[in-house]
């Protein structure tokens, strides 16, 4: 269940940025509370996740999947450049997040 609540952690962190993008500077109230309310889910998930996941892999695991569907949507959503830089540390950071599992599955620390 752990790893359930870590795939919720990221799937409302990602919302909640999204709606901080739209939330123009918390010019406009209605991305700005969605902001705050994804946020707080994204944490409260998260919490809920290290109780059986090593806090340090599954932060680790949080941010790299996170900034990676972030930096996506970014480029498909909000239109922002797919330069090749980019897209190749994207590419890194997902090696690296499938590393860190791989190891949190191999010490058996998580269920």
């Amino acid at each position: 269940m752990s790893w359930v609540y870590l795939i919720l952690a990221i799937i409302t962190e990602v919302i909640g940025t999204a709606a901080m993008k739209e939330s123009h500077g918390f010019t406009k109230v209605v991305p700005s509370i969605l902001m705050l309310a994804f946020y707080g889910l994204a944490f409260a998930f998260l919490t809920l996740a290290v109780k059986k996941i090593d806090v340090s892999t599954g932060y680790a695991i949080w941010a790299g999947i996170v900034t990676a569907l972030v930096a996506t949507v970014g480029i498909l959503y909000f239109k922002e450049p797919a330069t090749a830089i980019k897209i190749v540390s994207i590419a890194l950071i997902v090696l690296g997040v499938i590393g860190l599992t791989l190891a949190e599955q191999h010490t058996g620390a998580a269920s």
